[in-house]
């Protein structure tokens, strides 16, 4: 299995762990990205209620757009510390720095103060889904990674979708400041946990962080989502402060790309925006969180103010939206994954997304709920068509040592374009709330403002007195779906620019995996995006487990058996020197007296020693260890043999990688029932 260049520095293998122990890790991550996922959303239903009590509606959307923003940045940055410091100590750092903002948050006295603590919510969230997706990696074994990745991120997507409907029912059950205070007693737990239950793993190699380049971005799109913001609102398109945020914008961003241009480790290499996959598919990227994002925000207003029910309703009213997301996510899936062809699906959903916006710009005080729930239900089956395919079509055509920048590339397009659209929803919603109010409230004497504030005081008034006011807020939140639509459409133009490349393997696996379609964050790291193909494709394969299949093409004369037993001693002493019974024993929750038969067999045949409670391998052990590892190896090259690959350096690097991987899963543990069941 060596190869004639230099080793790279590998990852760790991921520490023996009992089965038990590893669903109370797996526990906590998504407790961790539960937390993470559900405030990005959880607060659009409680909005109207927020303003009624804080005031500030011009600001509304900076209740969102702060978290968005400050999770954009801190998923890099966070990424790069768990690195240097262990993803451990990064994850309850985060959920620490998480709940702060959250009381902060949930004790708001003004606006400003939630923004702020929103923000600080923001870096603790984005912290907690980056680790969460890399903590799978340190302690999940590769042959059982794919379930849990794909678990984790279908716990991201449904969590985001159906955050409104639980911000409702906390906001109608208790208060508002409960979407924040329910954070609390489950961080706590989550912390508690974390420590007792998650092994500390050293990083293999300390990364460079482009601090510059995170700077720049995270300055310069805060300066752009601001002006955007305040303009037109707060202050006028042609102040200086609005033309001074947007020059700094502009100036910060171009400052951006210089640096991304000469860093050592950009957070965003610039050359990746000459494949053309990568560029159609970062655009896409960031329609679709425009859209999601910015009409979960509004979506609650309308059905709150127009239609009068309650935020717990609101949410629920919603749920067409979710059903249409998840159901065309999950089919688009399947079909990629059967057919290999997904260039249909970002047209297709770019043409019903906007249909769906077009249809959402009609509704008014008079629309029947069923319609408004089809409605719903269309715009819904666009965005799902759309976003199940882009980071499968970017993982397809990038060559192997820029799989993970281009991975967490589209992501951060997507979260940036979230953030993008709460800002720009929250600009047009202001501008044509306050004339069009104005207007309504001068038309209808006696109305009192208190009604025009709170969703629940204008409810509770005749019909006949405020069906003007109601109409202010319908003509409003139209205007805003009416106005997104030519941004939907300009999606669908650029889909059309999406290059069909015929699925790899590992892509057909992903894709059919509602976890990719939604894309939480994950490491940046080549290796680590690998060995999610990997897992992928190893989950998906169908027939005997793929140990076995491998064991059978290795021509090896072991049974399972004694090729778990080998496994073990050859793993023991590589890691740590020392191959002990009573290690192994342990490891497995076990007396050694179980495993011993196992290990005297292997002796027997030949293979390994034992010398009491020491074990060692026979020079025909170790050639059978080099058999196993080299089957690995050429099972995991026929899956990736169509890999891109730009260079001989890239192939010798992809080369290096495989053999990584091989000579991991040769090591992993297999769990005492696979042996017992040989």
């Amino acid at each position: 299995m060596a190869t004639t260049a230099a080793p790279a520095p590998q990852a760790p293998a991921p520490p023996v762990l009992s089965r038990r122990r590893t669903n109370l890790v797996f526990v906590t991550i998504v407790l961790g990205m539960l937390l993470a996922a559900l405030d990005q959303t959880i607060v659009s239903t409680a909005l109207p209620t927020i303003v009624a009590d804080l005031g500030g509606g011009g600001h509304m959307a900076w209740v969102v757009t702060a978290y968005l923003l400050a999770e954009t940045v801190s998923t890099v940055l966070v990424g790069r510390f768990g690195d240097l410091f262990g993803r451990k100590v990064v994850f309850q750092l985060s959920a620490v720095v998480f709940t702060a903002g959250s009381v902060f948050a949930g004790a708001a006295t003004s606006m400003p103060m939630l923004i702020a603590a929103r923000a600080v919510q923001g870096v603790g969230g984005g912290g907690l889904m980056v680790t969460a997706m890399a903590l799978i990696a340190d302690v999940i074994p590769l042959r059982e990674r794919g379930k849990y990745q794909g678990a984790l991120g279908a716990v991201f997507g449904v969590t985001t979708v159906v955050g409104p409907t639980l911000g409702g029912i906390f906001t109608d059950q208790a208060t508002w400041r409960w979407c924040f205070y329910v954070n609390v007693p489950v961080a706590i737990v989550m912390v508690a946990m974390a420590a007792r239950t998650v092994p500390v793993v050293r990083p293999a190699v300390r990364p460079v962080i482009d601090y510059l380049g995170i700077a720049l971005v995270a300055l310069g799109s805060s300066a752009l989502v601001l002006g955007l913001e305040w303009g037109g609102s707060t202050y006028a398109w042609s102040s200086a402060v609005i033309v001074g945020l947007f020059t700094g914008a502009v100036v910060l961003l171009a400052a951006f790309v210089l640096v991304e241009l000469r860093a050592a480790e950009p957070m965003l290499p610039m050359h990746l925006f000459r494949t053309p996959v990568f560029t159609v598919c970062s655009v896409l990227s960031f329609i679709v969180g425009f859209a999601m994002l910015g009409s979960l925000t509004y979506l609650p207003t309308y059905l709150q103010y127009v239609d009068g029910v309650s935020a717990t309703m609101s949410g629920v009213r919603a749920l067409p939206m979710v059903a249409g997301v998840l159901g065309a996510s999950m089919l688009s899936g399947v079909v990629v994954s059967r057919t290999g062809r997904y260039r249909v699906f970002p047209l297709a959903g770019m043409a019903v997304m906007a249909l769906g916006l077009y249809l959402m710009s009609t509704m008014g005080r008079t629309t029947g709920v069923w319609l408004e729930s089809l409605y719903m239900f269309v715009f819904g089956v666009g965005l799902g068509l759309a976003m199940q395919v882009l980071t499968i079509a970017v993982q397809n055509t990038v060559p192997y040592h820029e799989l993970g920048t281009a991975t967490s590339g589209v992501t951060f397009f997507r979260t940036l374009g979230s953030a993008f659209g709460t800002a720009i929803f929250g600009t047009l919603y202001t501008a044509q709330l306050v004339p069009n109010l104005t207007e309504a409230l001068a038309r209808s004497p006696g109305v009192p403002l208190a009604a025009v504030q709170s969703p629940q005081v204008l409810g509770s008034l005749p019909e006949e007195r405020v069906r003007l006011v109601v109409d202010a807020y319908a003509r409003t939140v139209n205007y805003v779906f009416f106005w997104v639509v030519p941004v939907a459409l300009a999606g669908f133009v650029v889909a059309w620019f999406l290059k069909e490349v015929p699925l790899r393997d590992s892509a057909r696996a992903g894709a059919s995996d509602m976890g990719e379609g939604f894309a939480a964050p994950d490491s940046a790291e080549a290796d680590r995006q690998l060995e999610r193909a990997v897992a992928g494709v190893m989950r998906m394969t169908k027939g005997r487990p793929v140990s076995r299949q491998v064991l059978l093409a290795s021509g090896s004369r072991l049974d399972p058996v004694e090729a778990w037993t080998l496994g073990q001693i050859h793993w023991r002493l590589r890691v740590r020197g020392d191959a002990r019974l009573s290690a192994i024993a342990a490891a497995h929750r076990m007396p050694p007296e179980v495993l011993a038969p196992a290990f005297a067999r292997a002796a027997g045949a030949g293979y390994a020693r034992v010398d009491g409670d020491h074990l060692s391998l026979t020079p025909a052990g170790e050639a059978e260890i080099d058999r196993l590892g080299t089957a690995w190896r050429s099972w995991l090259a026929a899956r990736l043999d169509d890999w891109e690959v730009g260079d001989p350096a890239d192939r010798a690097r992809l080369d290096r990688a495989l053999d990584s991987l091989a000579e991991r899963l040769l090591e992993e543990d297999e769990h005492a029932q696979e042996m017992a069941g040989a």
